[in-house]
């Protein structure tokens, strides 16, 4: 930041979550001041916050998602690296059972970062909040927002300190609504006489349960990534055990439309037992429980439509989950809400006021969130029992995606061609590049020998 780029004198940051730090991170660059309002109570050290159910389940952060990141705060790699994070190739760390086989492993030259949602969350926390012109307000609930006498520009929010009772009104130039799946921005736009933003609802009804084991980083398997992902509709259970920061292990295994993973010790174990892959179970069979058996429940991704609103409040914005929250078995979720920030920027430094910037926000959110809600939507579409608006094409799409699954299996170019458009590094029509459909197509296996050398099978 600096003094010749601050145009505003205040935004206001609803929701102290990963997007929000992001947002604020922005901000900060136009902004004389920004605050956080943040519900929960913030601890020093990272933790899961009672507002954040989902944070203590397993977390993939994409490539794509980790490279905006650091354009935002460049230490950030090494900052997590130094606080445990495994950092390592993605394509060669990963041991992927998927469609009766292994994904072939290889070089990439694509980043894996592997690390506890509380860990990345307060890294980055550290250093929002190390900015000068950047404050955090924990504990503060937000009643509502403050309007202009015509009630088309929000001026600042209401807010409640939780700890005292204490009311008070925070004025702003830009309030901006990260509060995340349970955004209260379609009942203040009603309120305040607007329409809500039309909204998609995919029903998948995920459930899953996470339990996090002590890891020896001495064990040839601490270093890889694991996962096992079903081939729909035949199977729809997952499973997934990373390593992360503190020698353990998280591991979440779930499923979809009710097949949800149980809580209960040995039924867990079980559960990981009847996954096709034995990889899961072999390990933590045999290791050390250093948790519970957390659950959690899905039951739709949900978008919500800004970008087709004609009329929005001048001085108000939504990022994030609470535009769209994707399956969370995608991974998507961070990466996400980091490239709408990173767009938000762009905005922002190419306009010299704040006028119109909700509607320009919205449609360039939109053409981020398109892409990964069409891949999870499309791959939740795999099972008869998803509901929801589904986009034409999906199913002819699905059969070749099923046989590009397959091809990755023996085949490394499409294995990164895959891997890419997975990390929202390249588009999903890259998948049907000429050269990639000819590889497809054409099936070609490898020998019985050289299959057994690329799965790399985990042993007892």
């Amino acid at each position: 930041m600096t003094s010749e780029n601050i145009k505003f004198k205040r935004a206001i940051i609803i929701g102290g979550s990963l997007g929000g730090l992001l947002t604020a991170r922005v901000l900060s660059n136009y902004f004389a001041q920004v605050t956080i309002l943040e519900r929960d109570s913030i601890a020093p050290a990272p933790e899961a916050r009672k507002g954040q159910p989902q944070a203590r389940h397993l977390h993939g952060l994409l490539a794509t998602g980790l490279e905006v990141m650091t354009r935002f705060f460049p230490d950030l790699p090494q900052a997590l690296k130094d606080n445990g994070a495994i950092m390592g190739d993605f394509a060669d760390t990963m041991q992927w059972y998927t469609y009766g086989g292994y994904r072939q492993r290889f070089k990439m030259n694509v980043p894996a970062t592997l690390m506890s949602r509380p860990l990345l969350e307060h890294l980055v926390r550290e250093r929002v909040l190390a900015l000068p012109n950047v404050a955090l307000m924990d504990n503060c609930g937000v009643l509502g927002l403050v309007t202009a006498v015509a009630g088309d520009q929000v001026t600042g929010v209401q807010i409640e300190s939780r700890a005292s009772g204490q009311q008070e009104v925070l004025n702003a130039n830009l309030v901006v609504d990260c509060t995340g799946r349970g955004s209260r921005t379609a009942h203040w736009l009603k309120e305040l006489g607007y329409q809500p933003a039309p909204e998609s609802e995919v029903r998948v009804d995920v459930g899953y349960a996470t339990r996090v084991y002590r890891r020896n980083p001495a064990d040839p398997r601490s270093q890889d990534w694991i996962l096992y992902t079903p081939e729909a509709p035949r199977e729809n259970r997952f499973g997934g055990l990373f390593p992360i920061e503190g020698d353990r292990w998280i591991c979440s295994m779930g499923g979809w439309h009710g097949d949800h993973a149980p809580v209960d010790e040995a039924a867990f174990l079980e559960f990981a037992r009847s996954l096709p892959a034995s990889d899961i179970y072999n390990i933590i069979s045999k290791a050390e429980p250093i948790s519970d058996i957390m659950p959690h429940k899905f039951p739709h991704s949900l978008r919500r439509h800004y970008e087709k609103l004609r009329r929005f409040p001048a001085g108000y914005l939504v990022l994030g989950d609470a535009i769209s929250s994707f399956n969370p078995t995608y991974g998507q979720g961070m990466t996400s809400a980091s490239l709408q920030a990173a767009e938000l920027d762009a905005l922002l430094a190419s306009r010299p006021s704040l006028d119109g910037l909700a509607l320009a926000f919205f449609k360039r959110a939109a053409r981020v969130i398109d892409i990964p809600w069409q891949l999870a939507v499309g791959e939740d579409f795999r099972f008869p029992q998803t509901t929801g608006p589904k986009p034409p094409g999906t199913d002819f799409i699905n059969r070749y995606v099923a046989k590009v699954h397959q091809a990755t299996l023996h085949d490394e170019v499409v294995g990164e061609a895959f891997l890419k458009v997975m990390n929202l590094l390249a588009p999903p029509p890259s998948l049907f590049h000429p050269r990639i459909v000819w590889r497809v197509l054409r099936g070609k296996r490898p020998s019985r020998s050289k299959t057994a050398v690329l799965q790399r099978a985990v042993g007892d």
